[in-house]
């Protein structure tokens, strides 16, 4: 069936006219959200500026140090062994304690030894009687040789005998004083005071002179604490170190706080370690109180002068990439600045800044990962309420308020 002319061109009319108006809404929808994106753009960058927190950086003094791993040791570490052997009858102290120079430890069995100095005493009052026996003789015969009644042979040999009689008697007196000493040493005594150590053998072992093991005994006042520091850091110093250049030695406990002593150098290598590259190092602490064991792991900080003009910035305002170290400092229009400095080291929970800063400059502390060069900031003091902002947004037309109208 065949469609009349006049009703196709009413049916494309009305259809025009549709999509000329669904165009129109559409376009009017876009230009009213524009509008209100470049209206929330433009009082963004009027008046919303970041809140940051601010230091305002001094220059200051910090002193020249390094750091390095150390161990502690006794000052002294004796190790006690018997002078006698025999059999060990008895510990006279307790394992761990403290013990004073001269302090009885152990009983060898003396029965022995108390044999060999009475021994040593018999031959010893022997040898005094062959003496006086010997002296009697020379003499008579020395009248003898007066009177020409002997020949001067026979008083010779006299003589001689008498002085191998001295001899003996003199060996005799050595065999007593060593009896007597041997005897002394089946009682081992502390040579040192200090700390006792385990007890190697047990009551009734056999022990050797000079050789077997009994315990240690560890001196804990002063403590040494022995460290090696690296080219880099013995230049970082000012060249290798001595007990002259060094003023006192820290120590840092594994807890991290200071010993409330400072230490001396008392030990410095005259030459670099080859096969390391460091300086060995070592520095004695005053320990009554036994704070420190031997053994213990800490950490040595040397300080050799003061360094000034150096700045303190906290660790979180120090940014890293590959051209260095930077931070961000706001300048007199409120914005935000890239800054490059030169680090040093650690002090606590702050950067030593070595250059790149100069007194008076504000340091931004936070909202660090928002901040771009250039971008809006108003500062407060770390911790505190962030300031009002710093550029108040412009009044809006009506033009403005309404999107509508906006062209």
């Amino acid at each position: 069936m065949a469609v009349p002319r006049h009703y196709k061109n009413k049916f494309r009319s009305s259809w025009v006219i549709h999509s000329k108006l669904v165009i129109a809404l559409v376009m009017g929808v876009a230009l009213g959200a524009c509008g209100k994106s470049d209206q929330a753009a433009s009082q963004s960058q009027a008046g919303m500026a970041l809140p940051v927190s601010v230091v305002e950086v001094q220059p200051t003094s910090v002193p020249i140090s390094a750091e390095a791993v150390a161990q502690t040791e006794g000052a002294k570490e004796v190790e006690i062994r018997p002078r006698v052997g025999g059999i060990l009858l008895k510990r006279l102290y307790e394992e761990g304690t403290a013990v004073k120079a001269g302090q009885p430890m152990f009983q060898i069995d003396p029965v022995p030894y108390q044999n060999a100095l009475a021994q040593a005493r018999a031959q010893l009052a022997e040898q005094k009687a062959r003496i006086k026996q010997a002296e009697r003789e020379e003499n008579r015969l020395r009248d003898l040789l007066d009177t020409q009644a002997i020949s001067q042979r026979e008083y010779d040999n006299a003589a001689s005998d008498s002085a191998i009689v001295s001899a003996a008697l003199q060996q005799a007196e050595a065999r007593l004083r060593d009896a007597e000493l041997n005897l002394s040493y089946t009682t081992v005594t502390a040579p040192v005071s200090g700390i006792s150590g385990r007890f190697q053998f047990s009551e009734g072992a056999l022990v050797e002179a000079n050789a077997s093991l009994l315990t240690t005994l560890v001196q804990l006042s002063p403590i040494w604490v022995r460290f090696s520091l690296s080219d880099s850091e013995l230049a970082q110093l000012g060249g290798h170190l001595n007990e002259e250049n060094v003023q006192h030695v820290v120590l840092v406990l594994p807890d991290g706080t200071e010993y409330e002593k400072k230490g001396k150098l008392n030990f410095a290598a005259s030459q670099i370690n080859p096969a390391l590259g460091t300086q060995q190092l070592r520095a004695t602490f005053e320990n009554t109180d036994q704070r420190l064991l031997p053994g213990q792991f800490v950490r040595a900080r040397v300080i050799t002068g003061e360094r000034d003009g150096v700045f303190l910035v906290p660790q979180v305002a120090v940014q890293t990439s590959d051209l260095g170290k930077s931070v961000y400092v706001m300048n007199e229009k409120n914005e935000a600045t890239v800054r490059p400095v030169v680090a040093g080291r650690w002090i606590g929970k702050d950067w030593v800044i070595l250059e790149g800063l100069k007194a008076g400059d504000k340091v931004i502390v936070d909202n660090i990962i928002k901040l771009r060069p250039g971008t809006l900031v108003s500062s407060h003091a770390p911790g505190g309420a962030p300031a009002a902002p710093l550029v108040e947004a412009p009044a809006q037309s009506p033009a403005q308020s309404d999107p509508d109208k906006q062209t």
